[in-house]
């Protein structure tokens, strides 16, 4: 059961959140300006200058695979070069192609093997890991290595994974990225949603009420939003156990019976209605996540809210300036803080509150 209350209370937070998790999070800004100079430092704008044959973003398990759905969701289907999205490296990848690769595990040997035979055949190469054990070893000398510079425990490392691939991809002009801008950025946000901030003023305590006790589901009005969706998903389970329906708002309205109890739950007909009347049942939190804007996005986006009024719309490039990733990092700032905050008021992370 939620104790809500103790989410307005700073003192019992505290106490509860004994791995320091609100805090690693609001730490995003410093990931992801700490990423920017050591990749400055490693001589990132050099390296990745010349326009390449091929972009392959590696996943590996964690968040590399939400940073790639992003970064390919920004780049779009207009990128001037083929991106590919690979668990491994491709056996014909080399010298003009690049690979990027995140992982927060230096025993991925997996990934070290792939970062090898990247390196061998003369692809730029760069790699967010740990700067110990087979991965390290692997890049050593041969691949762009950032290791993480501001501590934070495992499990938030989203925010400089980010800022590394959108760096190279500046640099190689296929996609344009203030990542200065993104960490003052998130450096706002968790100033937002800092616990001595009420919920009723604290976006990411408003967001962890509105999900609580219910299924949300993730529908994004773009392909961005979309795929900061996931991340949120991947969040909420890992910090609160709420498994949540993630989906582009088109997919979403194939779904029929999903769709239909969504129309439902969101129109205020069954505001007193007890889920237990209809087998397979229960309450859905409609979360519209929107990061692009124009009138693309916004006829979506009317065409949703017409179906669902009642509907929560996400939306923060009305609260800041500087473009879709500078949007899309703040959401998912703001879906891990949430969840922090669910997690921790439910019992599920740290301290018990009752």
């Amino acid at each position: 059961m939620l104790d809500d209350t103790l989410l307005d209370d700073s003192n019992r937070l505290a106490d509860a959140d004994t791995g320091g998790w609100l805090r690693a999070a609001a730490r995003a800004g410093a990931q992801v300006r700490s990423t920017a100079e050591a990749a400055a430092e490693a001589g990132v704008e050099r390296i990745f200058s010349d326009r390449p044959r091929a972009v392959v973003l590696i996943t590996r398990p964690g968040h590399s695979v939400a940073v790639a759905g992003v970064v390919m969701a920004l780049l779009g289907p207009g990128c001037a070069v083929p991106v590919v999205v690979a668990d491994e490296v491709p056996p014909w990848v080399g010298a003009l192609d690049v690979v990027l690769a995140h992982t927060e595990d230096p025993g991925d040997r997996d990934l070290a093997v792939s970062i090898d035979r990247a390196v061998r055949r003369g692809a730029r190469t760069l790699l967010t890991a740990p700067d110990s054990g087979p991965i390290a070893a692997a890049a050593a000398g041969r691949a762009v290595l950032l290791p993480p510079r501001v501590d934070v425990p495992p499990g938030f490392s989203f925010p400089r994974a980010l800022a590394a691939w959108l760096l190279v991809l500046h640099s190689l002009g296929l996609l344009k990225a203030d990542v200065e801008l993104i960490a003052d950025e998130l450096d706002r946000e968790a100033e937002r949603d800092h616990p001595m901030h009420e919920s009723f003023v604290n976006p990411a305590k408003s967001l962890a009420l509105r999900v609580a006790d219910r299924t949300p589901l993730l529908w994004g009005l773009d392909e961005v939003a979309t795929s900061v969706g996931a991340h949120g998903a991947n969040v909420l389970a890992t910090f609160a156990g709420v498994a949540c329906d993630v989906a582009g708002y088109q997919q979403a309205m194939t779904r029929s019976v999903l769709h239909r109890r969504a129309v439902q739950g969101t129109s205020g007909a069954d505001l007193f209605a007890d889920p237990d009347d209809e087998p397979g049942s229960g309450l859905v939190r409609v979360l519209l996540l929107a990061v692009r804007q124009g009138p693309v996005a916004d006829a979506v986006r009317h065409a949703a809210e017409d179906a669902l009024p009642g509907a929560d719309v996400l939306e923060p490039a009305v609260e800041v300036a500087g473009g879709d990733a500078v949007t899309a990092a703040l959401l998912a700032l703001r879906f891990e803080l949430a969840a922090l905050y669910l997690g921790l008021a439910a019992g599920n992370l740290g301290g018990n509150p009752y």
